[in-house]
């Protein structure tokens, strides 16, 4: 992983973020506390900045600085796990094995499992996508697929979970910012 596709990467998840914040709230509100587009937009601006304020030296400095930077601007679930996402995958040399670092960490961190409707139910697929040899493409099809799957589920984790049977119906709003993240990632990675 280059950190000029990384950075890549990361400005194309921002501006998709920022494209879908009206629709990330919705879902949010619909199932959660309605702060989701607002947070990750806000968390991911701040990234750019930090990025383009002092850039790093190479991609595990990149996705520290990133992780850090979300984990201390982003409020709710979203910043802790995203944070972690990015913290993890700080450690590995290539992209199948630092997003797989990074689901890793987003796991214990949350305590979720898959089929608990939150971002796990996304980057789980796309993880294992990858893992058996598939492209980023076809890994940001099985995360969009695993936010999906999300919206007949009740929820188990988060906020969402206190709705019991009236969260199903809706798709997960960290799931879908998930699978905005992979699909940043088709157009970006080679």
């Amino acid at each position: 992983m280059s950190t000029e596709e990384l950075q890549a990467w990361l400005r194309r998840f921002a501006e998709l973020v920022h494209e879908h914040k009206d629709e990330l709230t919705a879902l949010d509100s619909a199932i959660g506390d309605a702060d989701h587009g607002a947070n990750l937009d806000r968390g991911m601006t701040a990234v750019l900045a930090a990025l383009e304020e002092a850039p790093p030296a190479d991609a595990a400095a990149l996705l520290k600085k990133t992780g850090a930077t979300l984990v201390s601007k982003v409020g709710g679930a979203s910043g802790p796990l995203y944070g972690t996402l990015f913290l993890r995958m700080a450690g590995a040399d290539t992209f199948p094995a630092a997003l797989r670092a990074g689901y890793e960490g987003v796991l214990a961190r949350g305590k979720a499992e898959p089929g608990d409707k939150t971002m796990v139910d996304a980057l789980g697929p796309a993880c294992d996508a990858l893992d058996a040899g598939r492209s980023v493409a076809e890994a940001a099809q099985a995360a969009a697929e695993g936010r999906d799957a999300t919206v007949p589920l009740v929820a188990r984790k988060g906020r969402a979970s206190y709705l019991g049977e009236r969260s199903a119906g809706h798709a997960d709003p960290g799931a879908t910012s998930t699978a905005l993240l992979l699909q940043a990632a088709a157009e970006t990675l080679s």
